[in-house]
């Protein structure tokens, strides 16, 4: 790669190139993207995104598109969304979810339609969801997940149905300055 990253996405597009998208630089946060070429074995720039990010997702669209959602820098949380188009290199913005998170799940839905899950908000971690529509570049709210969680994984089902498993729920000090250990979860739920 052209530059050194570390918690950034990468999406194997529908032209077999792959797109690896922001990060975590040597000592910045990225926006900038590239594509691998697996014939030639080599790797190009391509468009920036508007906001560097760490953390985030990267889902592709039916239309080929990349969505690109939420996400952090050292001091920020993201409600932010943008698109990448193939054809073009280019990023376009698009609706913001309602709630910044990073740490978070996406998936594509049957209809097409993106569900996001959980994360680390701004102050707490979430269980809220919310569905983005590629239709409209917008996202409505699609109710709150049992429990809290981030570092979870979300696997859609022969069925459609999404199931969330694990993620962790919080972190335990014995006192300031004395981290004890996360509180990892065995639940799962159904959405």
């Amino acid at each position: 790669m052209n530059a050194a990253r570390l918690l950034h996405t990468a999406s194997i597009l529908e032209n077999g190139k792959v797109l690896v998208i922001g990060g975590a630089g040597t000592d910045n946060t990225l926006n900038s993207v590239e594509l691998y070429d697996p014939t030639t074995g080599s790797w190009t720039s391509t468009g920036n995104m508007s906001v560097a990010r760490y953390d985030h997702t990267a889902s592709i669209l039916v239309n080929g598109q990349v969505l690109v959602t939420g996400g952090s820098t050292d001091n920020s949380i993201f409600n932010s969304s943008e698109l990448y188009d193939p054809t073009t290199g280019n990023w376009i913005i698009t609706g913001s979810m309602n709630v910044a998170r990073s740490y978070h799940t996406a998936s594509i839905l049957e209809n097409g339609k993106v569900l996001v899950t959980g994360g680390y908000g701004d102050i707490s971690i979430l269980n809220s969801t919310e569905l983005y529509d590629p239709t409209t570049g917008s996202w409505t709210a699609a109710g709150n997940m049992n429990v809290a969680r981030y570092y979870h994984t979300a696997s859609i089902l022969g069925n459609g149905t999404v199931l969330v498993t694990g993620g962790n729920n919080g972190f335990q000090m014995i006192y300031p300055g004395q981290f004890v250990g996360y509180f990892t979860l065995n639940s799962t739920e159904l959405y």
